[in-house]
């Protein structure tokens, strides 16, 4: 039975509309009926506040305007925001990297469940891999299968001149991680994740890294927190184990490119072949680069008043791509 303590907790924080202390109050009575033996009635109370945290806010006002979260005024230059409507299903990728992707996102929904049994989800992710394969839009994924807001990081503000600004600038950033439930991507994150031997590198960029690792290390809030890179090797090796989970998000086979043609395409009658002449004729490419080579052939269709796409017109726009950057590296 609930003590008078935890129903006053229960009644305040519904009053106060602490959602989140609201659950863990709960999670606090299952923990309690768990210890005397009431193994069902803790599972049915644990049941209750899963159902209830993936659905509707019990508490908020219904009644009310929808909250918008935005940065705030000093934040403005270091936050952008965005509500993502893109799902996990949106996206072709590894198997493994979905399998794992799936186990954060349930860590995560069932988060309360977790700590009753004093463990914690996973919240820390590092992402690595070449551009345009798909990290930018598993933050967006996470945050949109939790509903939750996507704050991206502009480190081209966080790094300044002024000694101590810049880290001043980063505990504005953890703070706002710690006040707002949300994911948090600081991407290009190799800007200030450098090795910190390097010698020709500028101090305050080694400040703020060192600053990153301990308030990394100290966040206890319920925010995810995403770095992306293009460039892990020249990441300080101590980041690494300040992260749950390292995903490598490779270059896309030819497996791949089919499924994420056949999903692009899906509106237009391309026979399989043909989609299989062109996976093998993308391969090398990013999904960025061939979405953009996807989406040329269907303009070029539109404004010729096509309903159909041809095997050529899709061959040559990918080739268009392949010489873009067969060109870039000749310039490099």
């Amino acid at each position: 039975m609930a003590s008078s303590s935890q129903v006053k907790a229960l009644l305040k924080s519904y009053i106060e509309k602490d959602e989140e202390r609201f659950y863990a109050t709960a999670m606090q009575l299952a923990a309690d009926e768990a210890k005397r033996g009431h193994g069902k009635v803790a599972e049915e109370i644990r049941n209750l506040i899963n159902k209830a945290r993936t659905s509707k806010s019990l508490i908020a006002d219904n009644e009310g305007p929808t909250l918008i979260v935005r940065p705030k005024k000093e934040l403005s230059d270091l936050l952008s925001v965005t509500y993502p409507k893109v799902r996990l299903s949106d996206m072709t990728l590894e198997s493994e990297l979905i399998t794992r992707l799936k186990r954060l996102l349930d860590e995560q929904k069932q988060a309360e469940k977790l700590k009753a049994y004093g463990l914690n989800p996973r919240k820390t992710l590092l992402f690595t891999g070449c551009p345009g394969c798909g990290k930018t839009m598993a933050a967006s994924a996470i945050a949109g299968e939790l509903s939750m807001p996507l704050f991206v990081v502009r480190l081209d503000g966080l790094i300044t001149k002024y000694m101590g600004e810049s880290i001043a600038k980063l505990r504005l950033i953890f703070d706002s991680i710690q006040n707002t439930r949300a994911v948090f991507l600081f991407d290009e994150f190799d800007s200030i994740g450098t090795h910190r031997s390097v010698t020709n590198d500028v101090g305050e960029i080694k400040r703020v890294l060192n600053s990153f690792l301990m308030y990394i290390e100290e966040d206890n809030s319920d925010s995810i927190i995403i770095a992306a890179t293009n460039h892990p090797q020249s990441l300080d090796y101590a980041l690494f184990r300040r992260f749950d989970e390292l995903l490598e998000f490779k270059m896309p086979t030819v497996e791949l490119i089919s499924e994420f043609l056949r999903n692009k395409l899906s509106e237009y009658k391309i026979k399989k072949s043909g989609i299989e002449t062109l996976a093998a004729k993308a391969l090398g490419l990013s999904f960025a680069d061939i979405e953009i080579a996807c989406e040329d052939a269907v303009k070029s269709a539109i404004l010729k008043n096509r309903k159909t796409l041809s095997i050529n017109e899709l061959q040559k726009t990918l080739e268009e791509r392949i010489s873009f950057h067969n060109n870039y590296k000749k310039s490099d």
